[in-house]
């Protein structure tokens, strides 16, 4: 089996379903960019596969990879063409980052969607009956990247499948699946990493989230203080940032931190991260910022993110940022 990180009571829970053969028809498995969703979910088709080698192999002939790909319109491009060099990078790093996918599979510095191609094409793969005669399972990497029309054409299959038909989605943000989709799946929360693991599973990125983590506090500490001016010197910095890729990477990680103070807001605390390095802080600002001011953080984050990926200026997408973060958190409780 795939080394699985933290999340014991998930994995066995998921164990004890493939052991019943009570398994939900549709799954939704939330877990943080990088993170240890897909080793859970492969683990757990073996299990339902009786423990078939083909499975973590990737090449059981009825588990089938949906995941965001990009080319021609006329060509109408869809998950199959490029799944050897998914698997590629599926065997060699279960734990990829989003920002691995697109030059894994040849399609870099474009958008990748989940079409209504790739719907149609997967529909008309589940309308025939399983290769080996048990379960058909579809992996869904980023559900959240499917247009309505791909969502759509799938609701139907998703909300009452054929018998021995699994769906297991893999999101980044299951606030952006579309909600007749999300609302049929069992939603699962993939804890993230401990520091320790995400050093082992990640050294760069662990050490580049402290330099991220540093600029967020430093930001927090300038908007609660009403400091505009340094507010604006650290929105310098997240321009400055080597990348667009560590720049997402900054409202990613900020947008998660912001969904953490809510959840302590609305006294969800069981549902945070409590093994954070950043858990203080984010109890602290829990207490000083209105409950409104996270959502409408994530909001403006969720943005600057969209113009990153459509190449603004990032001096300007950034101060913007600040200013618009620095007008709404007038009014602390």
């Amino acid at each position: 089996m795939l080394q699985v990180y933290g999340n014991t009571e998930l994995c066995a829970a998921l164990a004890s379903m493939a052991e019943s053969g009570r398994i939900p028809h549709a799954m939704l498995f939330h877990e943080d960019d990088g993170g240890g969703a897909f080793p859970i979910v492969l683990n757990f088709l073996e299990q339902v596969y009786g423990g078939n080698p083909r499975v973590q192999k990737l090449i059981h002939p009825d588990i089938h990879f949906i995941f965001p790909v990009a080319g021609p319109a006329d060509r109408k491009p869809v998950s199959a063409q490029f799944i050897v060099p998914f698997r590629e990078l599926l065997l060699e790093n279960p734990c990829f980052f989003e920002s691995e996918l697109y030059p894994a599979i040849g399609i870099e510095g474009k958008q990748g969607l989940i079409s209504v191609n790739e719907a149609r094409s997967l529909l008309e793969t589940l309308s025939l009956s399983a290769v080996e005669g048990g379960y058909r399972s579809v992996v869904m990497y980023l559900p959240e990247k499917m247009n309505p029309q791909a969502a759509n054409a799938l609701l139907k299959m998703v909300e009452e499948p054929p018998e021995n038909t699994l769906f297991l989605l893999i999101t980044h943000a299951p606030e952006k699946v579309l909600i007749t989709i999300a609302s049929r799946c069992l939603q699962l929360r993939v804890r993230p990493m401990s520091a320790q693991e995400l050093r082992s599973v990640h050294p760069k990125e662990a050490e580049g989230n402290v330099v991220l983590a540093d600029l967020f506090a430093d930001l927090m500490q300038a908007l609660l203080e009403k400091d505009l001016l340094g507010a604006l010197e650290t929105g310098e910095a997240f321009a400055a940032l080597e990348s667009r890729e560590r720049q997402k990477a900054f409202c990613a990680q900020s947008s998660e931190a912001f969904r953490q103070i809510f959840l302590i807001q609305q006294g969800l605390d069981s549902l945070a991260d409590a093994s954070n390095p950043q858990a203080p802080l984010f109890r602290e600002l829990a207490g000083k910022l209105k409950p409104s001011f996270p959502r409408l953080a994530m909001l403006a984050l969720d943005r600057a993110k969209t113009l990153l990926e459509r190449n603004v200026n990032q001096k300007i997408l950034f101060t913007d940022l600040v200013n618009q973060l620095y007008i709404r958190i007038d009014g602390l409780r």
